[in-house]
């Protein structure tokens, strides 16, 4: 078999640990495209559970990513973040930049009907945060912030920037990124967001979006929400369990906690709105350029395998690593 018969993918081959595994491409079909990764990005929330083996064993099924190999917890296949060039398929995508929900792998087989281009607009570098600003779209939508709310965003992770950064756009909302990590200012003012600490957030929100992955963060949602608000939980905790003061000001100032997840579309948006039409969305909403600001680390696609235990450890500093791939054989 011939190199260019082959892909090279990044597996997950036991909890912890990964692999760069050799494997066939499929054949490429009428209605199919042969795509050559030039960067794919790491979602580090669901991909560090996925990595260290958090996945729930009743969430194995509705976790599968969309072109997703193996099974849970290992060995296993599994992103979402993949921009390359169509080298092979119908002439309207040949030659062009394409995003696709795949895993981490240098050359791939799928249906065009899956991929989307990148609008002109937006550098293929910076087309890996897509798959994140479905999620922040998500979750915007759930929250449903209004003219002139305030509105609290607690976790500046990318996902957490991104609600923060799309919150601040809604006419007259007062939008505030709430971290404990003191660093992260200098990104959201970056984004023209107002930032603080925990200990200095503020009280009496119309809204708050929790996207932090600590049960801490959702606590303090809880506490810093006011009567009759709204708390839209936007992380994921795996296998944890989490312990909420349900007892105190939840039930006097009826507050209301919902979830939100990119898997399903908000139900009264579903009869105009599919996926493919929200990632479109996703894609044109990069063209601005001070979203390069959470892609702040990156490497060859061959040091992954040495570098996943770092970039999927509790309190790495990484946002977004964006992983890039050689551009020939």
């Amino acid at each position: 078999m011939s190199a260019t018969d082959t892909a090279t993918a990044f597996w997950v081959v036991r909890p912890g640990a990964g692999e760069l595994k050799s494997e066939p491409l499929t054949a490429v079909g009428k209605e199919d495209v042969l795509i050559r990764a030039l960067y794919s990005g790491i979602s580090r929330g669901t991909e560090s559970l996925v990595f260290n083996a958090r996945v729930p064993e009743s969430e194995f099924e509705r976790m599968q990513a969309p072109f997703q190999a193996g099974q849970f917890p290992a060995p296993v296949k599994y992103g979402y973040c993949n921009v390359g060039r169509v080298e092979q398929g119908p002439d309207h995508l040949l030659a062009k930049t394409v995003f696709c929900l795949f895993p981490h792998q240098d050359r791939y087989v799928v249906p065009a009907a899956m991929v989307l281009p990148v609008p002109d607009n937006v550098p293929a570098a910076r087309a890996v945060l897509a798959a994140n600003m479905e999620t922040a779209i998500n979750g915007v939508w759930d929250a449903e912030p209004m003219l002139g709310e305030r509105v609290t965003i607690i976790g500046a992770g990318v996902v957490g920037c991104l609600v923060a950064y799309l919150c601040s756009q809604v006419a007259g909302v007062e939008a505030t990124l709430v971290d404990i990590n003191p660093e992260r200012q200098a990104i959201a003012e970056h984004l023209g967001i107002t930032f603080c600490t925990p200990d200095q957030a503020p009280d009496d929100q119309d809204c708050v979006i929790h996207a932090s992955g600590h049960p801490e963060g959702l606590r303090q949602a809880l506490s810093q929400v006011g009567s009759e608000g709204r708390v839209i939980e936007m992380s994921w905790f795996g296998e944890g369990d989490v312990s909420l003061p349900l007892g105190g000001a939840f039930h006097s100032q009826r507050l209301s906690l919902r979830a939100s997840q990119v898997g399903q579309l908000p139900a009264k948006l579903r009869p105009r709105w599919d996926y493919a039409r929200r990632l479109a969305l996703a894609l044109r909403l990069l063209a601005d350029s001070r979203l390069d600001a959470l892609i702040n680390s990156e490497s060859d696609f061959a040091a992954l395998p040495e570098l996943a235990p770092t970039l999927f450890a509790a309190g790495s500093p990484v946002l977004c690593h964006r992983l890039n791939y050689p551009t020939s054989d």
